[in-house]
């Protein structure tokens, strides 16, 4: 009986996932990152044997660049154990470019209840304010106020 490690293998070994395999080459490459430059990639993809990394923000990329000849030239002397599809040359070049379009937030189902607080105030205050109109509105609230207490 067949593990899930080895049946995940069997189906990339197959023509129509054999994509899978460079992804797999791709978060090994992206594993080299550090934690900070690996939460600012967007993504990954290859293309025309250039890697191509996506950040978002303009810091992760300026830290791309720094560590990217180091990242290169260890993959030129040596490709990764884990990937055997590594070791077919995929891609030649590794790039980098910050993209400006947003994230799309994960759409999270709310519960859309609403809270209904009852009334604090009570009312009984004493209003005076010369100017009429602002003496009548006042007044009008008080008046609200005092019947939703009244009906509670």
């Amino acid at each position: 009986m067949k593990n899930a490690g080895q049946i995940i293998n069997s189906i990339q070994s197959k023509p129509q996932f054999s994509k899978l395999s460079y992804y797999k080459c791709i978060n090994i490459v992206q594993s080299m990152f550090t934690p900070p430059v690996r939460k600012m990639i967007n993504f990954a993809y290859i293309k025309n044997k250039t890697l191509f990394f996506v950040f978002n923000h303009p810091v992760g990329k300026q830290e791309f660049d720094n560590s990217i000849q180091s990242i290169k030239s260890a993959l030129n002397f040596h490709t990764p154990d884990e990937c055997k599809e590594c070791e077919e040359a995929l891609f030649n070049d590794i790039k980098a470019f910050v993209t400006h379009t947003p994230k799309k937030a994960l759409h999270v189902e709310t519960n859309t209840t609403k809270h209904v607080y009852p009334e604090r105030a009570s009312g009984k205050i004493n209003v005076e304010i010369k100017d009429e109109k602002l003496n009548s509105l006042v007044k009008s609230i008080q008046d609200i106020i005092k019947a939703k207490n009244d009906s509670d």
